[in-house]
């Protein structure tokens, strides 16, 4: 299955963000991945739906991978279909209506995602697979970019990738976001992740561009 880098703009450098955008789409990154914390869900806030309108209006056609860690996500589908999101995933733990919030950003016109903390096992998974176009199996546990992955995660990303073909949904997208780097990518891809994010390994290196195309070398 077709490899994808999306770079996290959660580690960017907010007062040169359409440059660095600009930098790491030049070089090869074909999704950004924009990650949305409220505070209450996840112990962290970061951005709205002011900055994937500002990234649309710069980038019109850019995949914007929109990441929700947020309780209730339902409440800003609709805001982030307007601002320009392509794709929005929302975890499983943050709302006891699942399949109808899905459903929802189904209906906004948007692609669907469907992430999965750490600890949370895979029972919601069956009832919404037909749904979504993309599994998150976050490697850490959400709030904050430059941490570890964690190593139990990894059969977790082969558990999905298992059940996806066992559902007859091979073709949807499996993706990481946690402590991903040149030196635990390979971890991830043999386990059967497609879609990789990495914020920091790629923003805070000294030059962004050629950190992206390190990690596409190895795709």
């Amino acid at each position: 299955m077709k490899k994808i880098l999306a770079p996290s703009i959660l580690s960017a450098d907010f007062s040169r963000l359409s440059e660095q955008v600009d930098e790491v789409v030049v070089a090869g990154a074909e999704w950004i991945h924009v990650d949305v914390m409220d505070g209450h869900f996840v112990p962290n806030l970061s951005m709205g739906p002011v900055v994937v309108d500002a990234l649309r209006k710069s980038f019109p056609s850019l995949f914007l991978d929109v990441h929700l860690m947020v309780e209730a996500p339902e409440k800003w589908i609709t805001s982030f279909a307007k601002s320009g999101a392509n794709r929005l995933t929302i975890h499983a733990e943050s709302t006891p209506h699942v399949h109808r919030a899905i459903q929802m950003i189904r209906s906004a016109g948007l692609q669907a995602g469907i992430a999965f903390n750490p600890a949370t096992g895979l029972d919601t998974l069956a009832y919404i697979v037909e749904d979504v176009d993309l599994v998150l199996v976050m490697t850490v546990n959400p709030g904050f970019g430059g941490q570890h992955l964690i190593p139990a995660t990894l059969p977790k990303i082969s558990e999905v990738r298992r059940k996806l073909i066992e559902y007859g949904c091979s073709t949807a997208h499996v993706q990481v976001d946690g402590g991903i780097s040149l030196e635990t990518l390979e971890q991830v891809m043999s386990a059967g992740a497609n879609v990789i994010v990495a914020g920091s390994a790629i923003f805070e290196a000294a030059h962004p561009k050629e950190r992206v195309q390190e990690f596409l070398s190895r795709f």
